[in-house]
């Protein structure tokens, strides 16, 4: 190999191990850096317990408050009376069309057979 082959070779294998400066981590800096992320983690996930335990207490005083006002109980009541309707105007409205049917007359056509025609 020629000495310019071998010369530029070096130039570029030193070059391209000076752009990757490795970076080695102690296992006292890892340590830390683990415990941050941690600690980090655990805040975030302490939050979120706290915000949907706040928002679950909200709901239980709505829904105790409607309960305790009667309103809970009258919109009860009121869905049911309207379900109770609406099933009776049904069953009006079968009834009808069936007593409508009863009344129409119907003809029976009878088939004549091939050997009852004259």
């Amino acid at each position: 190999m020629s000495p310019i082959f071998i010369s530029s070779l070096l130039i570029s294998t030193a070059a391209s191990a000076s752009d990757k400066p490795k970076l080695k981590m102690t296992l006292s800096d890892k340590l830390s850096e683990d415990q941050k992320t941690y600690h980090k983690t655990e805040n975030e996930q302490l939050e979120k317990a706290r915000k949907a335990a706040a928002e679950t207490a909200k709901r239980e005083l709505d829904v105790l408050s409607h309960q305790q006002n009667g309103e809970w109980e009258q919109e009860q009541r009121d869905k049911a009376q309207a379900q109770f309707n609406e099933r009776k105007s049904r069953e009006q409205k079968y009834l009808q069309e069936a007593q409508q049917a009863a009344k129409k007359e119907r003809k029976i056509i009878k088939k004549m057979s091939p050997e009852t025609k004259d």
